[in-house]
């Protein structure tokens, strides 16, 4: 989409959260390039996609070194996005990658090594095509690095010019306030935590979300959807062509009998809402003040623009959330 100018309206319909106690505000739905983004990919299918988004108001692209298939193939073809319109506004985007899972063989290729990460962000940074990220995030906790070195090597990132803020994702809540108090005492504050969160993954509940409260980091959650299964697709059981009926990142042990009588009976709420499934468990999760951004994927660009009618309702009665908590129970 070479040419490609921009909607003049596009922040009317997007609302923008403050993440943590930043001075960095974040679209309320942010677009993920985890899926449908990467070799395997169709270029004029998610190209519209990434161009959609900015178009209604996404700010937020998220990234991270392994992201593809193959690895590294989503950062390229971002790159080429980039380079075919969008990076034209790149002040008015923030764009965010991470490194922390296996991306090449060998000992440096892994976890949370000072060696690991700065190579890592450097391939991402050609990859891309970019000076500089707005987020580097350390993707996971490695239990064999001292978490000192960890987070130095994201303060020195911060401090070279290649990031602007750091963040970590998969951090338990103990885990958690050690890097951020770390980040803290090197000058270079964490901004956020990416933690998967849905209606069936309410871990970060359990401690994760009051101790960012605390800390004042926002909270980004990946999974909103839960792979899918908080959508209409596995109301009726399992698809032809659905991520479970392939075992892509969702097991078809994981739909269960129970798991579909709970996905019926949110989706009759929804339907009360006057939305659909996806759209209520967005809303589920902004609900709280907490969670700064949630990250949506999409195969297409009316299944994204789908999902943004979900900012339209992101208030609960106290009496739906009674109705859905007892659904989950």
């Amino acid at each position: 989409m070479e040419g490609y100018t921009a909607s003049e309206s596009r922040y009317e319909s997007m609302s923008y959260r403050r993440c943590g106690g930043s001075g960095l505000l974040l679209p309320a739905i942010s677009l993920g390039l985890w899926h449908n983004f990467g070799s395997v990919d169709d270029y004029d299918n998610y190209s519209k996609i990434a161009f959609a988004a900015f178009d209604n108001g996404i700010t937020h692209f998220d990234l991270a070194n392994n992201y593809g298939p193959e690895a590294g193939s989503a950062e390229t073809n971002f790159g080429r996005i980039l380079h075919n319109g969008l990076g034209a506004y790149r002040d008015e985007l923030v764009i965010s990658t991470k490194a922390g899972y296996t991306m090449w063989a060998g000992p440096y290729g892994d976890w949370g090594s000072r060696k690991y990460l700065m190579a890592s962000l450097d391939q991402s940074l050609r990859r891309m095509g970019l000076d500089y990220v707005d987020i580097f995030y350390s993707h996971r906790p490695d239990p064999a690095t001292p978490m000192e070195e960890t987070m130095g090597a994201l303060s020195d990132i911060v401090r070279q010019g290649k990031a602007l803020y750091v963040g970590i994702s998969n951090y338990n809540p103990d885990q958690t306030r050690r890097a951020v108090e770390i980040l803290k005492r090197n000058g270079t504050p964490c901004l956020i935590h990416q933690a998967k969160y849905s209606m069936f993954q309410r871990t970060p509940e359990e401690g994760l979300l009051d101790a960012l409260e605390e800390e004042n980091v926002g909270l980004i959650a990946f999974s909103p959807l839960a792979q899918g299964m908080l959508t209409d697709r596995y109301l009726n059981g399992i698809p032809e062509g659905s991520r479970a009926s392939r075992g892509i990142f969702l097991k078809k042990e994981q739909i269960t009998e129970e798991k579909l009588r709970q996905v019926r009976a949110l989706n009759e709420i929804a339907r009360e809402r006057g939305q659909s499934l996806a759209q209520m468990a967005l809303a589920w999760l902004l609900k709280d003040s907490r969670v700064t951004s949630v990250l949506v994927g999409a195969s297409s660009v009316e299944q994204l623009l789908g999902n943004l009618k979900a900012l339209g309702n992101t208030g609960f009665p106290s009496s739906q959330i009674a109705r859905i908590n007892d659904i989950l129970a």
